[in-house]
C-alpha cells in the first residue's frame, strides 16, 4: 500500500479509459477516488465502470481494485476487511487503509441488494458507493430497479396506445436511501455529479464513520438518457433543483442536512424535456399526463426532505 501513488495526471483514476465523453460516472468516480486516497482497497461490481476502467490486462485505478462478479462486491469488500481485521487482532500489525465496496444502480438495487444486504445487517466498516445511471446502461440501457416512472428503456419501451405499457416503466423507482435507512447504518447521503464538492465532503465524512456508510451520486448517462456530452453536469445539477433527486445526508438516522430548492421551483418539465427517454412524454395527451404525476413526486420529496 505505501507504494501506491497517483499517476501522471495527478488522480487515482488516471485517463485513457473507455468510458463515454461526458460520462457522469467516470466524473464521479474519480472525485471519489481522490477523496478517498491511495490508502484504500476497492471491491468493484460488474458494469460500466468496471467494464471501461479495467480492460485486461491495463487498469485507470492507482490504488488496490478487484473485480469478481455482478453481484458480490459487497462480499468481496467483507473478506478484505476480515483479512485486515485478522492482521490487527492477531498480527499486530496497524492498519489506516479503508475499504470501499462500490457499484452501478443494477449491482446496488437489484442483483447484488442480498449480499449488501448482509455487509449492513453485519455491521462492518466499509463505505458503499452507488453510481446511479438509473438503468443497465452497460448492457444496452435496459430498466433497473433504479430506473424511474415512465422511462423509454430497452426493456419498457414507450408506445402510442393508451395503455398503462405505453408511458414507458410504470414501476416506481426502488427507495435506496429507505433501505440503507432501515439496516441502522450510521451515515447514508444522496448526492448528484452536478455538486463536485458535494461529493468530496460526503466521501471525506463516510470515511470519519466507525460503521457502514452508503452514498448515492446521481451520474446521467449519454447514450442511455439519449443526451449530449455537455448536458451532464446541468441534468445533474437540474434533477436536485426539480426536486426529484434531494441532495440530503442522514447521520445515526436523523436527516441532518438537504440542499434547498432555489426559487422559484424549477418544474420537472424543465428536466425531462432535455432526455430523450422522456421524449414521448410530450407527443400525446396520455403520457402528458404522466408529467403532472412526476411532479408530484418530485412535491412530496420537497415536502419529505424540507427542502
Amino acid at each position: 500500500m505505501k507504494n501506491t501513488k497517483k499517476t501522471q495526471n495527478n488522480s487515482l483514476l488516471s485517463s485513457g479509459h473507455r468510458a463515454c465523453a461526458g460520462c457522469g460516472q467516470i466524473i464521479a468516480a474519480r472525485l471519489v477516488a481522490d477523496a478517498l486516497g491511495s490508502q484504500t482497497i476497492i471491491a468493484n461490481a460488474t458494469g460500466c465502470l468496471e467494464v471501461t476502467t479495467t480492460p485486461y490486462p491495463e487498469s485507470s485505478w492507482g490504488m488496490p481494485w478487484i473485480h469478481s462478479l455482478f453481484e458480490n462486491a459487497p462480499a468481496v469488500a467483507s473478506g478484505i476487511k476480515a483479512a485486515l481485521d485478522y492482521k490487527l487482532k492477531v498480527k499486530h500489525q496497524t492498519s489506516n487503509v479503508k475499504v470501499v465496496a462500490q457499484g452501478g444502480d443494477g449491482s446496488t438495487f437489484d442483483i447484488g441488494l442480498g449480499l449488501l444486504s448482509g455487509m449492513w445487517e453485519r455491521n462492518e466498516n466499509i463505505i458503499y458507493i452507488c453510481y446511479d445511471n438509473e438503468g443497465y446502461m452497460n448492457t444496452g440501457a435496459q430498466a433497473s430497479g433504479s430506473t424511474p416512472w415512465a422511462t423509454n428503456t430497452t426493456t419498457t419501451p414507450s408506445g402510442n396506445g393508451s395503455e398503462i405499457d405505453a408511458i414507458g416503466s410504470h414501476l416506481f423507482k426502488k427507495d435506496m436511501i429507505a433501505i440503507a435507512l432501515a439496516h441502522n447504518l450510521k451515515y447514508v447521503a444522496q448526492t448528484t455529479i452536478g455538486y463536485p464538492l458535494d461529493i468530496i465532503a460526503k466521501i471525506k465524512k463516510a470515511q470519519e464513520i466507525n460503521g457502514p456508510s452508503y452514498i448515492q451520486i446521481l451520474v446521467p448517462c449519454i447514450p442511455g438518457w439519449k443526451i449530449e456530452s455537455n448536458q451532464t453536469i446541468k441534468l445533474a445539477k437540474l434533477a436536485a433543483q426539480t426536486g426529484l433527486y434531494p441532495i440530503i445526508e442522514y447521520i445515526n438516522g436523523k436527516l441532518t442536512n438537504s440542499l434547498k430548492i432555489k426559487q422559484p421551483q424549477t418544474l420537472v418539465e424543465e428536466y425531462l424535456k432535455q432526455q430523450g427517454r422522456f421524449n414521448h412524454l410530450f407527443k400525446n395527451e396520455t403520457n402528458k399526463k404522466q408529467i403532472d404525476f412526476i411532479q408530484q413526486i418530485a412535491n412530496e420529496n420537497i415536502k419529505k426532505y424540507n427542502l
